[in-house]
């Protein structure tokens, strides 16, 4: 196990929309959650006698299938859950392998996009977690974290490019409704897609109570802008009001609309997560058309109240859609057969740990 897994360390990455942007960009679904796109549809598969591979393509299949759902859509990016170079706390590979050889099989161009929040021996050295904003620093720990999680090896063999969200060509993208700022700075390969599919591990979070679907786009803000552990991002979120990191959530979801959602349930992790808590086995793949309909499946199936979760509850005061579970149809296995009470995350404020937590800088 990594050592990073043996402290206490939180991290952001997900999200959702709460009025559409006006970047323009090619073929994404609307980021305007608060307008109806009609049924939205979510579904639980079981993982039978280990086959995660073969979960992932029955949940894809029941809501619809990845012609359908990828129908007119070229470019597609995989976001995966990646905050750290351990496998305790990260999207499993074999989930983004089965998705990523779906879209081949599809036809569809395929890349895989993350931003670290930290790296042994880069961001995280003696015990203690800095923020940075240099690129040779996070270069450095991203490939890092693709190398030991075996996201390089994976790519090379299906010839997938892997994309460091931190680095690059950082464009600015402006917000509609934005709630922590009237703009974001984004990688712009984010520009170009034609989908972004979410793919988060299910954990809880002492800051998100929850990191799903729609906190897994905190990963899209680049380091380089906003630092390693997005420190700048949360104190400038936090002035605003944040509600636990919900309007950084909400913003980056604004900016980069999700598609589709494939939640990576086979371990989950309980308590004070995001890293270094207990895992729990739920042996589910989950899988949803909107990053709300899904983190709305999945953080009941923890044993969550919607309004317990930050993002949730503010996407829905702010019109999104959908508002109850029995507005989403439910597909494979019902939530009651697969529901378990997590043990909850002793939930802190940004303002509690901004003082001492990722707050020396390299």
């Amino acid at each position: 196990m990594s050592k990073i897994t043996r402290r206490k360390f939180i991290c952001t990455t997900s999200t959702l929309a709460v009025g559409s942007t006006t970047f323009g960009f090619k073929n994404l679904i609307s980021g305007d959650l608060a307008r109806s796109r009609g049924k939205e549809y979510v579904s639980i598969v079981r993982i039978k006698n280990g086959n995660v591979s073969g979960a992932v393509e029955e949940a894809v299949e029941l809501i619809g299938g990845i012609k359908s759902l990828t129908r007119g859509k070229n470019k597609i990016m995989l976001k995966p859950n990646l905050v750290a170079d351990s496998p305790d706390c990260t999207t499993k590979l074999i989930v983004v392998k089965t998705l990523a050889q779906l879209m081949q099989k599809a036809g569809k161009e395929v890349c895989i996009g993350e931003g670290s929040a930290a790296a042994s021996s880069f961001n995280f050295i003696n015990d203690e977690i800095f923020r940075t904003r240099k690129r040779e620093i996070l270069d450095g720990m991203q490939q890092r974290v693709f190398d030991v999680l075996g996201y390089t090896e994976m790519a090379k063999s299906l010839d997938v490019p892997l994309i460091n969200l931190h680095s690059g060509d950082i464009v600015e993208v402006p917000l509609k409704n934005g709630l922590a700022a009237r703009s974001v700075k984004i990688h712009k390969t984010l520009t170009e897609l034609d989908l972004l599919c979410s793919v988060p591990m299910m954990k809880t979070h002492v800051l998100a109570r929850v990191t799903l679907a729609m906190k897994n786009l905190i990963g899209l803000y680049p380091g380089t802008e906003y630092y390693s552990v997005r420190s700048w991002l949360h104190d400038r979120a936090v002035e605003a009001g944040s509600p636990g990191v919900a309007y950084e959530v909400i913003d980056m979801n604004n900016a980069v609309p999700t598609g589709l959602c494939v939640i990576d349930a086979s371990m989950a992790m309980e308590g004070n997560g995001p890293t270094g808590a207990p895992l729990v086995e739920m042996g589910l793949i989950i899988a949803g058309t909107s990053p709300l309909a899904a983190d709305m499946v999945g953080a009941t199936l923890m044993g969550f109240e919607l309004n317990e979760i930050p993002a949730i509850t503010l996407a829905h005061k702010t019109g999104s859609l959908p508002l109850t579970l029995e507005d989403i149809e439910i597909r494979g296995q019902n939530i009651g057969q697969c529901k378990r009470q997590f043990v909850k995350p002793n939930s802190v404020k940004w303002t509690d740990i901004s003082t001492s937590w990722g707050v020396k800088e390299l």
